[in-house]
């Protein structure tokens, strides 16, 4: 299933990721567990879909390893559920009967990669390496908009108005007359605003804006 040996990733990166295998062979399911564990990744094995589903998944980063041709659900089907199951894991799909079109279709469906059995070891741990540093930008980003969701929440709801109107691309003037406010009122809003939402620039504050998908006809998030 697997040949050659192993340069496996630092084993101080390897902490609290976990690699999620999803392969009907207990053979295979052994080999890569075992293989994953001699360098320090904590590796969780399933027969099929419906098992990985069952079982509780730890929070910290991690990674799919998954068959396409598994019971129940195929590997290339449970990739197309993945975030309407709420799953945001970066998936890896290995497979004996592989073809071009297969392998087109779940790369452009986000797969991190696509390996045909028997593969090299190195091409597998290369392959994963890949798929955990996707998930830690994935994460960061998501405590990146998780703050910036907090911060927008301590607005007044005159200063969201304000919020929206300026990075809409308005000068203060136009601001005051729209909302039937002094621009001296409109530039302490502004104030504000940047303080409460740790921006730096206008720039900084369009960007947050647009994170968080600010409408500016209203002030509200629309994510």
């Amino acid at each position: 299933m697997i040949r050659g040996n192993a340069a496996g990733p630092a084993r101080a990166s390897a902490a609290r990721q976990t690699v999620f295998v999803v392969d009907d062979d207990p053979d295979i399911r052994e080999a890569l567990s075992g293989l994953l564990r001699s360098i320090d990744l904590a590796c969780a094995a399933f027969a099929s879909v419906a098992e990985f589903l069952a079982a509780p998944r730890p929070l910290g980063a991690g990674c799919l390893v998954v068959d396409v041709r598994l019971p129940g659900v195929s590997g290339l089907e449970f990739q197309g559920q993945l975030s309407t199951l709420g799953i945001d894991l970066p998936m890896i799909l290995m497979t004996g009967h592989g073809d071009i079109p297969m392998t087109v279709k779940a790369m452009k469906a986000g797969a991190v990669d696509f390996l045909a059995k028997p593969f090299r070891e190195q091409d597998l741990l290369d392959a994963i390496g890949t798929a955990l540093a996707r998930d830690a930008v994935q994460r960061s980003a998501h405590a990146a908009l998780d703050d910036l969701r907090a911060d927008y929440e301590t607005l007044t709801a005159r200063e969201r108005e304000v919020m929206a109107q300026v990075t809409a691309g308005l000068m203060n003037k136009q601001v005051a007359g729209n909302l039937g406010l002094s621009e001296i009122t409109v530039k302490i809003h502004r104030g504000h605003v940047m303080r409460k939402m740790k921006a730096r620039s206008l720039a900084d504050l369009v960007r947050s804006a647009e994170a968080l998908g600010v409408s500016h006809a209203g002030g509200a998030p629309t994510r």
